[in-house]
């Protein structure tokens, strides 16, 4: 196992009631442990079409990111944020778990499946900035909202289609 591999095996684990157990679980057929939310971060979970679009607008600055975690059975993202005890994110299907939530997350080098991580944890504890992710969201809900008006206009000529609002 590389050493970055080994650091953020170790770290991740660190946020489980046992860590031992959590890498036995992560060696299993489900390979998926249980982690605690709160300690060493929190995580902001947003739509899987928001989140992605969010998550390419992080990527684009010169800043290492933090672990972003994909789930496709409900369709979200998962961003590893700084534990704040105020939990103050709020938004449409925004969901924010901080201290005494808990979370599934498979083992850090683990890209496929239906639970994957999108950005792996580093193991040196690297979180996405709460300013950046808050930018990053209102830069996705804009380009969101641009995309739902460009939808109700015919991509040739720009007039309102038949099933635009007020036809």
């Amino acid at each position: 196992m590389r050493d970055p591999d080994r650091r953020a095996r170790e770290w991740l684990a660190a946020a489980a009631c046992d860590p031992r157990e959590c890498k036995r679980q992560w060696r299993s057929a489900a390979g998926v442990a249980l982690l605690a939310c709160g300690r060493f971060w929190d995580v902001l979970s947003v739509s899987e079409e928001l989140g992605v679009r969010a998550l390419d607008a992080l990527l684009s600055i010169p800043q290492p990111p933090g672990p972003a975690l994909a789930d496709a059975a409900s369709r979200r993202v998962g961003f590893f944020l700084p534990p704040d005890p105020s939990g103050g994110w709020v938004g449409p299907d925004v969901r924010y778990l901080g201290r005494g939530a808990r979370i599934v997350a498979p083992a850090p080098n683990r890209v496929a499946g239906p639970l994957r991580w999108l950005v792996p944890p580093d193991g040196l504890g690297t979180l996405f900035v709460p300013a950046a992710m808050e930018l990053a969201l209102q830069q996705a809900v804009a380009s969101l909202a641009v995309q739902a008006r460009s939808r109700r206009r015919c991509p040739t000529c720009g007039a309102p289609s038949a099933d635009a609002p007020g036809r």
